[in-house]
C-alpha cells in the first residue's frame, strides 16, 4: 500500500480521521503581487500545458514554476522539494512518491522538519486527490514528531494547476476547504502559501 491507494474510508479506519468538509479555511485570503516574470512564464506555459492536457504537463508547466518562484522569493524560510520519495512508515502505508513538499527550512539537500505542506498535482479532478494529500500529510505529521519539530497545523493542496484546494492538518482533524482558488486568483494562491509559512501579509 502506498499514498495513493488510500480512501477516505481507509484514512477514517485507519487513522480515526474526522474529516471536516463545510469549512472555509480563508475567509479573508491574503493576497500578494504576483512577479512579473512569473505571469511572463505561466502566460507562454499555461496553453501549451491545457493542450498536452496529462497531469505531468501541468505540474511541469503551471505547478512547478508557481512553487519554483515562490522558493526563490523566501529561500531563506522555506525549501521546495519535487518528486522525493517519502516513506515514512511503510506498515502503515505511509510511503510513495510526493509531488511536491514545501519545508520550512533553508536547507535543500534532503527533506527537514518541519514539513509544512504536501502538494498533489490532479489532471482534472481534485476530489480525487484529497484521500492521497491527507495521507501525505499524517506522513508530514509524523515525520515531523519524529524529528522532534512539532507544529500545530500540516497543510496540503490538490491542485490541476488551473483550480488550488487548500487542506488542513491539525492532530487527527482534516479540514477541507469550501473553495476552489483558480488560477486567475494567483495573488491569493501565493498570499496563502505565504501565510502557512508564517508571513503575514
Amino acid at each position: 500500500m502506498s499514498y495513493s491507494n488510500f480512501t477516505i474510508e481507509i484514512l477514517k479506519e485507519q487513522f480515526a480521521i474526522e474529516l471536516i468538509e463545510d469549512v472555509n479555511l480563508f475567509p479573508q485570503p491574503p493576497s500578494v503581487a504576483v512577479p512579473t516574470l512569473l505571469l511572463e512564464l505561466l502566460q507562454r506555459y499555461i496553453p501549451l500545458a491545457i493542450t498536452m492536457s496529462t497531469e505531468k504537463a501541468r505540474s511541469e508547466l503551471i505547478i512547478a514554476p508557481i512553487l519554483a518562484e515562490f522558493k526563490l522569493q523566501y529561500k531563506e524560510r522555506v525549501s521546495l522539494f519535487s518528486g522525493v520519495d517519502f516513506n515514512i512508515d511503510v506498515s502503515k502505508g505511509l510511503n510513495g512518491r510526493c509531488d511536491y513538499i514545501l519545508s520550512k527550512s533553508k536547507e535543500q539537500l534532503m527533506v527537514s522538519a518541519p514539513v509544512l505542506m504536501m502538494v498533489e498535482a490532479k489532471n482534472d479532478k481534485i476530489v480525487e486527490g484529497i484521500p492521497q494529500c491527507i495521507a501525505e500529510m499524517i506522513a508530514a505529521q509524523l515525520f515531523n514528531r519524529q524529528k522532534n519539530a512539532m507544529i500545530p497545523i500540516i497543510y496540503g493542496v490538490v491542485t490541476t494547476g488551473s483550480l488550488w484546494r487548500f487542506l488542513t492538518l491539525k492532530e487527527q482533524v482534516a479540514s477541507v476547504d469550501i473553495v476552489e482558488y483558480p488560477l486567475q486568483q494567483l495573488n491569493n494562491i501565493l498570499g496563502i502559501l505565504q501565510k502557512i509559512i508564517g508571513i503575514e501579509t
